[in-house]
């Protein structure tokens, strides 16, 4: 998986104000794939399980698209904003974390 940052000193990050709700919905899927891994691991019924992989399938998809929906409010609009070349990029960011999510 590739992992793209553009490290800043001065730079806040969209998802800033929400971080505490995201840390415990991450802690929350933690826990379900937890509960998959001990599911396998007891010999739960598959349909049981294939059930708990989509719950935790949707709440990743849900995460992303939060913070997709931050970085296009806080991020984008900021490159947008200041327009320039770093526009292009925030645009072209964005249209990459699009495609990639569609495809998952």
């Amino acid at each position: 998986m590739e992992t793209i940052t553009t490290p800043t000193a001065e730079a806040s990050h969209g998802y800033i104000n929400d971080k505490d709700r995201y840390l415990a919905r991450l802690k929350r899927i933690e826990g379900q794939a937890r509960g998959i891994h001990r599911m396998i691991d007891e010999d739960t019924y598959c349909i049981d399980i294939l059930t708990q992989i989509s719950a935790l399938t949707s709440a990743l998809e849900n995460v992303a698209l939060g913070l997709l929906d931050d970085h296009l409010k806080h991020c984008v609009v900021d490159a947008a904003k200041a327009g320039g070349p770093q526009a292009e990029e925030k645009i072209k960011e964005a249209s990459d974390a699009i495609a990639r999510l569609v495809k998952s």
